[in-house]
């Protein structure tokens, strides 16, 4: 999984990041919130793990900007505030968990694998674009007809209903194709997405080619 910790504390930055790695996940480092910012328009996480007191803007301003967004990414907001108006203004911003300074680092790996969890579990049917979408058995349905994709077909459609309105690079689609043994190239992405239009029919016009930054799931008729 990949994470980003967001935290200008060096000395405890160093420690997540340790802690993280040392489970097997990928993680980047912001000290600031604009580096913070930056990072998230341009790449994508499975969790992000925030520190609220920042040097420039807060992570509060980080959070409400990512939602903004409309990432689905989930956020562990981190913060030496244990005012109950802080926490519920972050809840309320789209934190989906809350962890208090200080706090024990077991307590801080339990939150992260509940987190993760809930990132790897796809909802269970998306109805979208007039299809239905069944993540847990990997089918969809346009009406009566079943429609049958690729491994790498599915895992591109489930990335883009994920991560709705976002320009996702044809790297950042390659790369998040984990799971498949060799690199696929820019032309093998574009062909990829090109038969994905054609097998889902209408439900194809979502899918719109960015130029010169890539591609993107446009609003669907939910």
């Amino acid at each position: 999984m990949r994470i980003l910790v967001v935290e200008d504390d060096a000395l405890l930055a160093e420690g997540l990041i340790s802690v993280l790695t040392r489970a097997g996940h990928v993680v980047e480092h912001a000290a600031t919130g604009r580096h913070a910012d930056l990072l998230l328009v341009d790449e994508l996480f499975d969790l992000v793990v925030l520190d609220v007191g920042l040097p420039d803007i807060d992570g509060f301003e980080v959070l409400r900007r990512l939602r903004l967004r409309h990432s689905s990414t989930n956020v562990l907001v981190l913060t030496a505030r244990d005012a109950v108006e802080d926490r519920v203004h972050g809840l309320d911003l789209g934190a989906d968990d809350y962890l208090t300074k200080p706090f024990s680092v077991t307590e801080f790996e339990a939150r992260v694998r509940a987190l993760l969890r809930r990132a790897a579990a796809p909802a269970a049917v998306w109805s979208v674009a007039g299809m239905t979408v069944d993540a847990a058995a990997k089918r969809i349905r346009m009406g009566d007809r079943q429609i049958d994709l690729t491994p790498r077909e599915w895992a591109i459609l489930e990335l883009f209903l994920t991560h709705p309105g976002r320009v996702l690079s044809k790297d950042q689609i390659a790369d998040s194709l984990f799971s498949f043994d060799e690199q696929l190239s820019s032309n093998a992405i574009e062909v990829h997405v090109s038969r994905l239009r054609t097998k889902i029919g209408p439900a194809g016009a979502h899918i719109r080619t960015v130029r010169g930054f890539g591609y993107l799931w446009e609003g669907s008729d939910e």
